[in-house]
């Protein structure tokens, strides 16, 4: 025998299966009718067959056939829900699970017993083209069972709602398929296929139908495709989160490629878990980011959180709050959607809404969840609340929104890139309701869109508008045939071409850089490869491509809740937000175009506290967030030139705040100067008082020789009387800007003069007494009356005061300095003593020099002699020193230029004093009675004495 005609060893094993398989159907099937020896007998000769058998054949049989044949009046199986769908064929299979129907009532489950299975709609039988010959092998079909336990939550769902804008998304990716397949550009001679069911937005749907794409058959068959020679490439799907996830974990045990237009979760980032699992719209943790851009640049510090309760609401929300909180933002409140109830939580939310002071609230919803919350809102009549949009609902086309009109204008939010399908508006308005492909859907749309019935074998007479099919699809407008802003249409428009420049580049093996297989027979994981290396020019000229996560670059448009002129919501394009920018460009609004819903049409504000405004800082209140502050103004000598500051500023030494305390302002320099009328006032009364001793001295001069200026020794009184001219010299050195040099001898000189002035007076007392001892009888104070005592006294009292300012200003002598604690508003240019002691003592020596004068003057006043003139002395020391201790109190409350003023006032009045007293009675003499100016007259009043 030829050596090819005997089997080979794998012919021989698929040969041994069959005969398996025929064994172990023929003993289920019997198993009621055997008895016996008959039935161990074919047991024995299965298990024998078995023996052969490699282990994954084993493991094959166990978990698949055995399960799969065991299960007529034995147990439950698993039940096919019937979907509706669209198989149209081809070389390559193209799978989606798209929702159409969308379900809007809930029934409650009671937990006690088992639910009912899980509907959308009454399907009517599955569109499918004419296949091939090639193509009937699999028209055996087959009922998969399995043993599953009681569900612990469960949900069933009555009556069903066409979606326009879903119905157009299918068209979407009917309309992608049809156009590669016609132009042959990226796929010459290969025919994309196409294999859709309806999820109805329900999970259990959503898993079912991809059970039956990965089957390629009406019935899920785990492990099975039936398609053996029409490989599947992809899965375009799912719409939401929640069913990517749990598709996601089927489709990555085989690697079939996944590719999204809506899911954005960023836990289907995680490549471990969800290997080929990838998008065509951003993750939500660059959504998120961006609505809390959004919720920032717009001012918004009190924030409401609203997001539903599923991975796509909860995720986001997380990095929204975040976001947020990380700006310095706060959170009012943060509630979920709960979809397990029918009214989706709405009373309580809305009341929460309703009693928080935000009013501004970013929902992270879908549209038709967030329904309920919106319909309470009215119900309550609640309004002045501002709406921020995640892409769920941001370009909603639910018809239902409508009835928001008014709540939603104003609403700002992120939505999917809009893009252009060229000839995509012409595809949509051919379809037609006698379509082989998917009439029962257009029949449905066609109800929908033009509000008639078709008759059916069930309702002959329609009470209804009848349907003709001759209704003109361009002369109506809906969210079906609206083309000026393709998002998620566009997104699923994009993941086709994906898919089918990833099945060129493995076809081409993409010059080498990857596995090369056949378009017909390849497996999965070679089409994953390129998947994650594939890049697409769109028709906006971006460039389309998956990072290590699966994730495209993030690009979103900011929308605007706008009212058409007939109250139409309309969702205008205001701005963008796009990662891959230059920087500066990564986040731009067009600030015209916004439209608000306010009464100024102004940014509507949503504070906890009302800004702070400039002069004004923010303290915390015990308690509640930072967002809820008090202001408080800031303290003597702190602006804040911003608003909301956080902390006051001290102005610089030079400068004081205005009195809204918000800037500050340079301060006025304050010292007496000559300009001041205080300062000229006193520099003119000193200049004309200085020349009031030179003239007594020139008149003393001119009457040296009488009687009365002999009388109250002339020397000394010259002396005096240029001491005295001195005195009023001083206040000139305290006048004008404080430099240096005056600082360091004003206050000396001051001293100086007045311990001369004051020296002169003491001598003139003491030599008074010395005079009137010496003519008693047998006194030797005779020698004491020489004149060169009195010049001893002089110069000993003025030797002390000099030796006391040389040593004041040795160690701690006077200068100049700004005084900004004084008088805060101002700077006070004054001369800082040095040692405010030796000042002190300096007086305190003045003082005491006057108080010995005084005293010997008082107790000499009296005496029997022509010559006295302690009286006037007495008078002129009771008048200097009531003047200086009158100075002492009003130095010290006065500041300023003010204190200057007062000593300068305590130097002049004290030296007019002097004058007056000591001289004012002997000019009279000499010039108004000069016949009193004799030696008679003044004998006469001594003997009258």
């Amino acid at each position: 025998m030829d050596k090819d005609s005997y089997p080979s060893s794998s012919q021989k094993r698929t040969l041994l299966l069959l005969e398996l398989l025929q064994c172990i159907v023929r003993q289920l099937k019997d198993r009621h009718h055997m008895v016996g020896s008959v039935k161990v007998d074919r047991v024995k000769r299965c298990f024998q067959m078995m023996s052969h058998l490699p282990c994954t054949v084993w493991i094959f049989l166990l978990t698949v056939i055995i399960p799969f044949s065991y299960n007529e009046g034995h147990q439950c199986h698993l039940e096919s829900l019937g979907l509706e769908g669209i198989l149209q064929p081809g070389d390559v299979i193209l799978g989606a699970v798209l929702p159409v129907r969308i379900t809007n009532v809930y029934q409650y489950p009671s937990f006690t017993e088992r639910p009912p299975t899980t509907t959308c709609t009454i399907p009517p039988p599955m569109s499918i083209r004419p296949l091939p010959p090639a193509h009937y092998w699999y028209s055996l079909r087959l009922t998969l069972a399995a043993i599953t336990g009681e569900q612990t939550c469960s949900f069933q769902f009555e009556g069903q709602g066409f979606h326009f804008g879903y119905f157009q998304q299918l068209q979407a990716f009917l309309f992608a398929v049809e156009e590669i397949n016609k132009e042959g550009r990226l796929l010459p001679n290969v025919t994309l296929g196409v294999q859709w069911y309806d999820s109805c937005g329900v999970t259990p749907v959503n898993t079912e139908g991809t059970l039956q794409v990965l089957s390629g058959h009406g019935t899920a068959i785990p492990n099975y495709r039936c398609l053996r020679n029409v490989p599947l490439s992809a899965f375009i799907g799912s719409a939401s989160s929640t069913h990517s996830i749990s598709v996601a974990n089927i489709l990555g045990l085989y690697r079939y490629p996944q590719v999204s237009h809506y899911s954005t979760s960023s836990f289907l980032s995680h490549k471990l878990q969800f290997p080929s699992f990838f998008r065509t719209v951003p993750s939500d943790a660059f959504q998120s980011v961006g609505l809390a851009k959004l919720v920032l640049h717009f001012r918004w510090s009190w924030i409401g959180l609203l997001a539903v309760d599923n991975d796509y609401g909860q995720q986001g929300i997380q990095v929204v709050r975040q976001e947020i909180i990380k700006a310095g933002a706060c959170v009012a409140f943060m509630e979920n959607i709960l979809t397990s109830k029918q009214d989706r939580n709405a009373p309580h939310i809305v009341k929460v809404i309703k009693e928080s002071s935000a009013r501004t609230v970013v929902v992270f919803s879908t549209g038709l969840d967030l329904l309920p919350i919106l319909n309470e809102i009215v119900k309550q009549n609640i309004k002045g609340i501002l709406f921020v949009a995640s892409e769920g609902w941001s370009t909603t086309t639910l018809q239902h929104m409508e009835r928001f009109s008014h709540l939603l204008f104003g609403t700002v939010g992120l939505a999917y890139y809009s893009g252009l399908i060229p000839g995509f508006g012409e595809f949509l308005n051919k379809i037609h309701p006698n379509m082989t492909l998917g009439g029962n859907l257009v029949k449905s749309f066609w109800e929908e869109a033009f509000n008639c019935k078709f008759p059916t074998e069930k309702n002959l007479s329609i009470q209804d508008k009848v349907c003709t099919g001759e209704e003109n699809l361009a002369s109506i407008r809906n969210s079906y045939n609206d083309v000026s802003n393709l998002r998620v249409s566009y997104n699923i428009y994009t993941a086709v071409y994906v898919v089918a420049n990833a099945l060129k580049d493995l076809r081409e093996g993409n010059k080498g850089e990857g596995p090369v297989s056949h378009i017909w027979n390849f497996s999965p994981w070679q089409l994953l490869h390129y998947m994650k290396r594939v890049r697409v020019k769109l028709s906006s000229r971006r460039e389309l491509y998956f990072d290590e996560n699966g994730d495209p670059p993030a690009l979103y448009d900011i929308v605007n809740w706008q009212l058409g002129p007939s109250d139409a919501i309309r969702q205008v394009k205001v701005g963008s937000y796009d990662t891959a920018a230059s920087l500066g460009q990564v986040f731009t609004i067009n600030s015209s175009l916004l439209l608000w819903a306010t009464e100024d049409k102004q940014v509507p504000v949503s504070v906890c506290t009302e800004s702070c405004p400039p002069g004004f800082r923010k303290a915390a209140r015990r308690g509640q967030p930072t967002c809820c502050f008090q202001c408080v103004p800031c303290p003597q000598g702190e602006i804040s030139n911003l608003t909301d500051s956080i902390d006051c500023v001290t102005c610089p030494w030079n400068e004081w705040p205005n009195p809204e305390k918000s800037k500050c302002l340079e301060k006025h320099m304050e010292f007496l100067s000559y300009d001041d009328p205080l300062g000229a006032t006193l520099t003119i009364t000193s200049i004309l008082s200085f020349f009031i001793p030179n003239l007594i001295l020139r008149l003393f001069r001119q009457n040296k020789s009488t009687p009365i200026v002999k009388a109250n020794n002339y020397s000394l009184s010259c002396l005096l009387l240029v001491s005295l001219s001195l005195c009023f010299l001083c206040p000139l050195a305290f006048i004008g800007y404080p430099q240096p040099e005056k600082c360091l001898l004003r206050q000396a000189t001051f001293g100086l003069v007045f311990a001369l002035c004051i020296s002169c007076i003491l001598a003139k007392t003491i030599m008074v007494v010395f005079a009137f001892m010496a003519t008693r009888p047998g006194s030797n104070l005779r020698r004491w009356t020489n004149p060169r005592v009195s010049y001893m006294i002089i110069f000993v009292g003025f030797l002390l005061q000099f030796l006391l300012c040389i040593t004041w200003l040795s160690i701690a002598p006077p200068f100049p300095q700004y005084n900004t604690q004084s008088l805060p508003t101002i700077i006070i240019a004054e001369c800082n003593e040095g040692s405010t002691i030796s000042f002190w003592t300096m007086l305190a020596y003045l003082f005491l020099l006057a108080t010995i004068s005084f005293i010997v003057a008082f107790l000499a006043r009296r005496l029997p002699d022509s010559f006295n003139e302690a009286q006037y002395i007495t008078f002129s020391m009771l008048a200097f020193l009531s003047v200086w201790v009158s100075f002492i109190p009003a130095s010290l409350s006065a500041q300023g230029k003010y204190t200057v003023a007062m000593e300068i006032f305590a130097i002049l009045a004290s030296s007019w004093a002097l004058v007056i007293c000591m001289f004012l009675p002997k000019c009279f003499i000499l010039v108004f009675r000069p016949d009193m100016n004799s030696k008679e007259h003044l004998m006469r009043r001594d003997r009258d004495q």
